[in-house]
């Protein structure tokens, strides 16, 4: 059995080595590994500390990015170049513990083609556990996610899915989209999620939102719909609001129609018009960019690497 290990890098070099480490011991008598690090132009000592990581531990890959391309696209550039049976995401912030490699693995070989940690309490900030449970629900209508599933970083699945991942050539990867419309037999085990003992996390809402636009508008032609169904609904609206006030007017020509409710009216359905093309233009400008052949990522260097 060939486990390996995929770690996206950013900013980490407090703790990658620490996460490195923890793997080693918990792998090292169980089954052979390799741990893949993908630097995703970190702005500290990161890659220096992965380099020296590939000096003296021949089980470790090092993939050097020459941009910062984001989480899943590092992940991407990992997975093609992974070569185990079985194929770990973990995250290098010590939050998702690599003692529970093990345990992801039994529970992957019940029978299931891939297995998500479920965290017990997560320790995120407050901003980002609103915006996992935003996302949450998001999932559930748009990409069809079961209810009792929810995507996080830290998971396991077969050869067989990550050969189906790799045939996505688009330049916006969202992986928990790709897994989701590749197999719905997929497990949960409940882990602990750890606080975070170093520096603070990398996302802002400007990525979370570019990762909940990737999986939205990649995998699913819902907003549209969704779109097109607050058009036809506005519209049924506004005209049974204009019989009533017609009728009004004529029972009552007295009766004053007000320059608020106009202008509030005429803000709400351009706002609504706005947020419609907003969305054809975001389907149109990814479209544009795949054609275009946009990268997903662009290697600089790889270390370590044995073909």
């Amino acid at each position: 059995m060939t486990i390996s290990i995929i770690i996206p890098v950013f900013n980490s070099e407090k703790t990658i080595e620490i996460v490195c480490n923890k793997i080693k011991d918990v792998s090292k008598d169980n089954y052979y590994f390799e741990i893949i690090l993908v630097n995703d132009n970190s702005q500290d000592n990161s890659l220096n500390i992965c380099k020296t990581l590939t000096e003296i531990n021949d089980y470790i890959i090092l993939l050097n990015l020459a941009k910062n391309f984001g989480q899943h696209a590092a992940l991407l550039a990992g997975l093609n170049y992974a070569t185990g049976d079985y194929i770990v995401f973990l995250d290098d912030d010590l939050q998702t513990p690599p003692e529970e490699i093990t345990n992801l693995i039994a529970k992957l070989e019940e029978g299931y083609d891939v297995v998500y940690a479920n965290y017990k309490s997560k320790k995120h900030s407050k901003f980002q556990n609103i915006g996992s449970k935003i996302n949450n629900i998001m999932a559930n209508i748009i990409l069809k996610k079961p209810k009792n599933l929810r995507i996080t970083s830290y998971f396991i699945i077969k050869k067989f899915i990550a050969n189906e991942i790799l045939k996505y050539t688009g330049p916006y990867p969202y992986l928990g989209g790709l897994i989701l419309r590749s197999t719905d037999n997929i497990g949960i085990l409940n882990i602990d999620h750890k606080e975070r003992e170093f520096g603070k996390t990398n996302y802002n809402f400007i990525k979370l939102f570019r990762l909940w636009l990737n999986g939205y508008t990649n995998f699913s032609i819902k907003p549209l719909r969704i779109s097109f169904i607050f058009g036809i609904s506005t519209s049924i609206v506004s005209f049974i609001l204009a019989i009533i006030f017609t009728i009004r007017k004529i029972i009552d020509p007295n009766i004053f129609i007000g320059w608020t409710s106009i202008i509030v009216a005429l803000f709400f359905f351009f706002g609504l018009q706005l947020i419609v093309i907003g969305f054809i233009g975001e389907y149109v400008g990814r479209i544009f960019l795949t054609l275009n052949k946009q990268p997903q990522y662009v290697i600089k260097d790889i270390y370590n690497y044995k073909k």
